[in-house]
């Protein structure tokens, strides 16, 4: 049976930008096929919908949602090389990797995104200062192209399609499938340790200072408080545990997947529930409690990577207008003054940032991808008027530093702040030309940034 198309409103995981498409939801590949033969236009790919702003939307168009391509088509123990569809998620992996003592190279902050999205936005996590994006662990992908034809990618086959398709944010074509390489591990947990830190300088020389020592790292950075608490944060670092450190500790099974169900927030919470008075609160509370967190200590996998995945649509907390995220990478060679900068105009704003993440990036390859080698700066905000002037002002101090904006949670970039940003975008383009000239693949992030315009002229 042909498939038949739902008209759906669809959102980011922000919920603050939102589009109506007709959404299919194909099964195999001769029904993703009938897609493309359909001959509607324009169309996207789309996941679990994580991203935070419009990367994912598709106002108007075809949405492709590929989570029923979830199938796991090989696996070789030795090497640790899995080969499977591109709906399979993270929460597939640890379901059932983790028990067999493999984990993903590279993993995101939450675990309920698929392998195909975690591509086209070439997801980064606590380890990029040592393994990279996601990207530098595949070995190839399988991708539809807007004629029809699969092409097989690889950094050695269709190699500028390769770099133009991870962090291409779904614009070149559907990933159909894709082979990397799992890591094995002796345990699910880590030797976490947590040190409270009294100013941002001292943060970021932590950070640089244990980033041999530790293959996770980040911040919390408390961007609420004024005068002598400004920008103090807590810094946590982590290694995956042995087997026999974990069963000395107690723990007897090191391999456990722990399956709670997280606690749903069942109803939107009221219009600025999320203010200054609720974020300075919470702020004084997590670092008060991390404080005293000094001795190291075993922490699951999942409790490390995706706290708020503990929380079911914590995006709710927000309201119906939803919220906005700023990450931004900025260069190492001025970095520190960079970060210092921007929380001291967030200071000088008076918005409130909910929460406030710092990371360290390392090495990175890609046109439109989105790390450079230095820090990222992640921030949320409710969505209002302010953070959108707010993050104007952002984007001046990002440019004037060299860095840029991550395009899988931007909501509001402009085309010419983009341009800037990403200097490889004319490479990238010319790519497009080549294997989609009609402009079949497009979202309401590629029109509103300009994309799409200047495939057309």
């Amino acid at each position: 049976m042909p498939l038949r198309p739902a008209r759906m409103r669809l959102t980011g995981w922000g919920r603050y930008r939102q589009g109506v498409s007709l959404v299919v939801r194909p099964e195999k590949l001769s029904e993703l096929k009938e897609v493309l033969d359909a001959g509607h236009r324009p169309i996207l790919a789309r996941g679990l919908g994580r991203s935070y702003g419009d990367a994912a939307l598709n106002d108007g168009g075809i949405v492709v949602d590929l989570t029923r391509l979830n199938r796991i088509l090989s696996f070789d123990r030795q090497s640790g090389k899995l080969c499977c569809e591109a709906g399979v998620t993270f929460a597939d992996l640890l379901e059932s990797f983790l028990p067999r003592g493999f984990f993903p190279p590279v993993i995101p902050g939450t675990k309920f995104v698929t392998l195909g999205g975690a591509l086209a936005a070439d997801i980064h996590g606590k380890n990029h200062h040592r393994d990279s994006s996601f990207s530098a662990h595949v070995d190839s992908f399988r991708l539809l192209t807007a004629c029809g034809e699969i092409k097989q990618c690889s950094r050695s086959e269709h190699s500028e399609l390769f770099w133009a398709t991870v962090g291409g944010m779904g614009l070149t074509g559907i990933i159909i499938d894709l082979e990397f390489r799992l890591r094995p591990i002796d345990s699910a947990y880590l030797r976490e340790e947590i040190r409270p830190l009294d100013s941002l300088e001292n943060t970021v020389k932590m950070l640089d200072l244990l980033e041999r020592d530790y293959e996770f790292s980040v911040a919390w950075i408390d961007c609420a408080s004024f005068g002598p608490k400004f920008g103090r944060s807590v810094a946590m670092f982590a290694n995956f545990a042995t087997r026999a450190e974990v069963e000395k500790a107690g723990i007897r099974l090191p391999l456990d997947v722990h399956r709670t169900r997280p606690l749903t927030i069942p109803f939107d919470f009221p219009t600025g529930a999320i203010n200054d008075f609720t974020v300075r609160a919470f702020n004084e509370a997590y670092y008060n409690l991390h404080r005293r967190r000094t001795q190291p200590r075993f922490v699951h996998v999942e409790s490390f990577f995706f706290p708020l995945d503990r929380l079911g649509n914590w995006n709710r907390l927000y309201g119906r207008r939803g919220l906005l995220q700023y990450q931004c990478a900025l260069p190492n060679r001025d970095g520190q003054r960079a970060v210092i900068e921007i929380l001291e105009q967030l200071a000088r704003s008076r918005v409130a940032s909910s929460l406030a993440v710092l990371k360290k990036l390392g090495r990175q390859e890609g046109m439109l991808t989105f790390p450079v080698p230095g820090y990222t700066l992640a921030m949320d905000f409710p969505a209002r008027d302010a953070s959108l002037k707010l993050f104007e002002q952002l984007d001046e101090i990002v440019l004037r530093y060299g860095g840029r904006i991550y395009l899988a949670k931007d909501a509001s970039m402009s085309p010419e702040s983009f341009r800037r940003m990403y200097p490889d975008f004319n490479a990238w383009l010319n790519v497009k030309k080549q294997v989609d000239p009609l402009g079949s693949f497009s979202s309401q992030l590629s029109r509103r940034l300009g994309i799409d315009a200047a495939l057309a002229s």
